[in-house]
């Protein structure tokens, strides 16, 4: 299309169009510009007001709805209410706008409507695991337990950011583990775990016990460190004998071969084959400073390294470490042996073996000989 503009009433005719559609964007921007404005100044009136610059946005009469509902000196339900309603009339399609109307709905007791919004949502976002987790967590405050951990369950599932939340929530709920278990979690090593490290923290150890019935049952491979928070419980409430089993099945499941210790011997590691696990019934070294370990040659005869300690000098050092848990029977007797060398050692403070009960100091608390100086060479002492 060509237009002709040799004439000047053509010319100003297309000045003119052009005039007019410059000011109508210009209007346009602006009345944008204004109603973003008013949208972001934190009061009320002027949101709403912004929001009806905006026909057909249904962002800012959520953003209304919610400045409604959450405002801590006013809050007004019914309020909010009105202005979800028109948010998901201006975008039926957005599951966020059907879970806040939802919640509005439930806050002011219409538990029928707040339902159906969350049916809404689903149906809108059908694998969302957002909606699947506040719907389910709706349906639990409903009393509706079986449907709502199936939701929880399926949201987990989808989200693993989940799982702690998912935990907490449904132990609050429930006050049962096996609920947990069999309805709430996904069976998934990932899920016992974390389920594991909530119960330790909170000193539940028996809930923790089932826990670790399950997460075995699932014969998978599961890397050593992971269950080294539940066996410090078990060691520190003082059940040795689901700590030693525990850490049997922990290293069986960590493809490590072998019973308690090595031979006849109670002692895990006790000739140091194996580099320190540095946890559950495996020796332990923080690395104090002024030290460094590494390993050495075996004494004459024995099997395996020696752990090996050298000290930069300058200070004395109490050092606890390494040391290791190992579980005993009462009322019965037990043979300590160990080797030990030292190499120009001058403090008064040597090195020697302290053996005690963590949990009662006043049952077992022996110490061997201090040995200062030199013992080079093949004079190893044995304890």
């Amino acid at each position: 299309m060509q237009l002709s503009l040799e004439g000047s009433g053509e010319r100003w005719a297309l000045l003119s169009l052009s005039s007019a559609l410059c000011a109508m964007l210009i209007f346009q921007a602006s009345e944008s510009w204004i109603a973003d404005r008013r949208m972001r100044s934190g009061n009320l009136a002027l949101i709403e007001r912004g929001a009806e610059l905006q026909p057909g946005n249904g962002e800012a009469w959520d953003r209304v709805g919610r400045f409604w509902q959450l405002d801590f000196t006013n809050p007004d339900s019914s309020m909010a209410v009105k202005a979800y309603e028109r948010a998901v009339r201006d975008d039926p399609n957005s599951s966020y706008y059907w879970m806040d109307l939802a919640s509005a709905y439930e806050e002011m007791g219409d538990v029928k409507r707040a339902q159906e919004a969350f049916e809404r949502a689903e149906a809108v976002y059908p694998a969302s695991a957002l909606v699947e987790w506040n719907y389910g967590n709706f349906l639990v405050r409903r009393r509706d337990y079986a449907e709502g951990y199936r939701r929880i369950q399926k949201a987990v599932a989808t989200d693993r950011g989940l799982l702690p939340l998912a935990i907490s929530r449904t132990l609050r709920s429930s006050e049962d583990v096996n609920v947990l278990l069999d309805e709430a979690l996904p069976a998934t090593p990932d899920a016992y775990l974390q389920a594991l490290d909530f119960l330790t923290s909170n000193n539940q150890p028996d809930a923790a016990v089932a826990v670790w019935k399950r997460l075995m049952a699932l014969g998978k491979p599961l890397p050593l460190p992971a269950t080294f928070p539940f066996l410090d419980t078990l060691i520190g409430l003082d059940r040795p004998e689901d700590a030693l089993r525990a850490w049997q099945e922990a290293l069986a499941s960590a493809g490590l071969s072998g019973a308690a210790g090595s031979g006849e011997s109670l002692i895990w590691n006790g000739d140091f084959s194996r580099d320190l696990a540095n946890g559950g019934l495996d020796w332990r070294w923080s690395a104090p400073l002024g030290t460094a370990a590494s390993f050495d040659s075996a004494p004459p005869g024995v099997t395996g390294r020696a752990f090996r300690l050298d000290f930069s000098g300058g200070m004395n050092i109490d050092l606890e470490e390494p040391a290791e848990f190992v579980p005993v029977q009462p009322g019965r007797s037990y043979h300590f042996r160990a080797y030990l060398r030292t190499d120009e050692i001058t403090s008064d403070r040597g090195v020697q073996f302290h053996l005690t009960d963590p949990n009662h100091r006043d049952a077992v608390n022996v110490l061997t000989d201090n040995f200062t100086g030199t013992r080079r060479g093949p004079r190893w002492r044995r304890t």
